[in-house]
């Protein structure tokens, strides 16, 4: 018999709920794009990955179709059954308070990842690699075909 407990009266949930039905994976991508996604929206946060030509290479990798690059650059994890870690390399925008910006990612990150994923975060680390400047120039457009 499965250990279980009542969340409100009435309502019965096992413990383990993949006990005996099977069990659930979570691809180190899915939680990849959604850290990716939650970093993306926090104020004073201008793009994930590197500074300079790191941002240059990552803008025309994006470009490329089928790359799969789209919203995992700057994102790496581990995954394990129940806990994952995440490493950001982000490029915050000029006149925002870095130490605000770490705050609200960690904050966001954690949360998105495990309401959607049921994993427990146990450490979100952020390298900020650059500051953009307004005025600086984005990477060039341009299109592969």
């Amino acid at each position: 018999m499965h250990p279980e407990r009542t969340e409100s009266p009435g309502t019965v949930t096992p413990l383990n709920e993949e006990g005996a039905a099977g069990r659930t994976t979570i691809s180190s991508l899915v939680v990849q794009k959604i850290a990716g996604l939650a970093t993306r929206e926090v104020a004073g946060v201008h793009t994930l990955g590197g500074g300079g030509v790191s941002r240059a290479i990552g803008a025309l990798r994006e470009r490329i179709p089928g790359s799969g690059t789209v919203t995992t650059t700057g994102v790496s994890v581990e995954v394990g059954e129940k806990q994952t870690a995440i490493d950001l390399d982000v490029v915050v925008e000029y006149g925002a308070r870095i130490t605000d910006v770490a705050r609200a990612i960690r904050r966001n990150v954690i949360t998105a990842v495990e309401q959607i994923t049921g994993l427990e975060v146990i450490e979100v680390n952020i390298a900020v690699n650059d500051i953009f400047l307004p005025g600086e120039e984005e990477p060039e457009s341009t299109r592969v075909e």
